[in-house]
């Protein structure tokens, strides 16, 4: 029985070490579904096991297909360029200016429709920004990367990893902003500060004063309208704790037809650009996650945590929100939230020590550039706009964010207990 656990951790630690290495850069989501693979078919777990690990992740896989949707639907009908000339026309030659704006812009989108949509929705827009304002893209996307984890927390929407850790019953929206609202500013806030220090130099370079306006199109306004009645909608259904998935996606495939239709061009145009390796990464992490669980790792963490609640709460919920921000660079923080998940399950603790630890695996993937599946998006979508950031350049940055508003959103959550 041990060495059957043992194959199960090494295939874990190896599928998880493809994911976040990318050897021969072969695609994440191949590494996670090799992996998954390989589990069942050496009999390490059943076939049962695998598709039930799989349908756990029904609601987000749903999320993110709306979110795609309405990605390429806004790409595709000039919306980011149309972003991309206000927010260069009001930054008015001022780089600084332009990368408060687009931070705001982040700490927006990803509030009200999700970190994964900043990834996926407002990066491109930005790329578009920084070829119109001819200015170093760099500072910029690190402000899509770092704000889509340190706004999302602000609500129940903000992060589907919200989802997983609370396994879908969320507390409800008032009791959700009593405890993370102000942990929530000083994420945003120091996070903010941190990227304006660390990239002065290059903030301190002009940027384009003026480019010419451009006309908004039927299909971009429709766009428009279908992302912003998209986050009215999930905002509104987060306030009821109903499920986020179906609904995302359903408003992704309307907007994306509806406009489809006004723009008389085929809707086929649209699916075939989307990035769907994301589904299968995400349905292998979830199989690795279940065959982890029956090896009764998750079990003893369960105990031990119980333990130290008990013991004492304050110095728990710090020490187990921080460990999971950690190590949540170490695997990711999709497959480091379902773990937390259900060693709260069957822990049972405070409420203080699931929110710390909700802080922490939120937060925590911004020490590095495969922390969280937000970040995997946002690296897919860089790429695709011919630019890259390498692992050790991204924790340059995020060895000194991350620290710095983490601890300062959990000493505020501690601060109102």
């Amino acid at each position: 029985m041990m060495v059957h656990h043992e194959a199960i951790w090494a295939i874990a630690v190896l599928t998880t070490a493809g994911v976040i290495i990318r050897p021969f850069r072969v695609a994440e989501w191949v590494w996670a579904v090799t992996g998954a693979v390989l589990l069942v078919v050496t009999g390490l777990i059943p076939v049962s096991m695998a598709g039930a690990g799989i349908l756990k992740g029904g609601d987000v896989y749903l999320f993110l297909t709306g979110m795609m949707l309405l990605s390429e639907t806004a790409q595709a009908n000039g919306l980011f360029d149309w972003i991309a000339t206000w927010a260069v026309n009001h930054a008015a030659g001022s780089t600084t200016r332009l990368f408060t704006l687009v931070y705001l812009a982040g700490v927006v989108v990803t509030t009200f429709m999700s970190n994964d949509a900043t990834a996926v929705v407002l990066t491109p827009a930005v790329l578009a920004v920084a070829t119109k304002a001819e200015a170093d893209p760099l500072p910029l996307l690190f402000a899509c990367a770092l704000i889509a984890n340190a706004a999302s927390f602000v609500l129940p929407v903000s992060n589907p990893a919200n989802l997983v850790l609370y396994d879908g019953a969320l507390p409800a929206l008032g009791s959700w902003m009593v405890s993370f609202a102000l942990p929530s500013v000083m994420a945003i806030v120091m996070t903010y500060l941190v990227l304006r220090l660390v990239e002065r130099d290059h903030l301190r370079k002009n940027c384009a004063y003026q480019v010419e306006p451009i006309r908004l199109t039927t299909g971009g306004r429709a766009a428009l309208a279908g992302i912003v009645l998209t986050a009215i909608l999930l905002v509104t259904i987060s306030a009821f704790d109903r499920p986020l998935g179906l609904p995302t996606a359903l408003a992704g495939v309307v907007t994306a037809l509806g406009v489809s239709a006004l723009a008389r061009r085929s809707p086929l145009l649209l699916i075939r650009k989307i990035a769907w390796g994301v589904l299968p990464l995400v349905a292998g992490l979830f199989v690795l996650v279940q065959a982890i669980d029956s090896t009764g790792l998750i079990g003893a963490l369960a105990r031990m945590l119980r333990s130290a609640a008990q013991s004492n709460p304050v110095s728990a919920a710090f020490g187990s929100g921080t460990l999971l921000a950690f190590v949540s660079n170490i695997m990711n923080n999709l497959p480091a939230g379902l773990i937390a998940s259900e060693a709260v399950a069957q822990a049972h603790p405070p409420r203080l020590v699931v929110d710390t630890l909700l802080i922490g695996v939120d937060l925590g993937p911004n020490l590095s550039v495969t922390g969280s599946l937000a970040t995997i998006l946002w690296l897919q979508v860089i790429r695709r706009g011919s630019e890259d950031v390498g692992f050790m350049q991204f924790l340059r940055i995020g060895a000194i964010a991350m620290p710095v508003a983490l601890f300062a959103a959990l000493g505020a959550r501690l601060l109102m207990e």
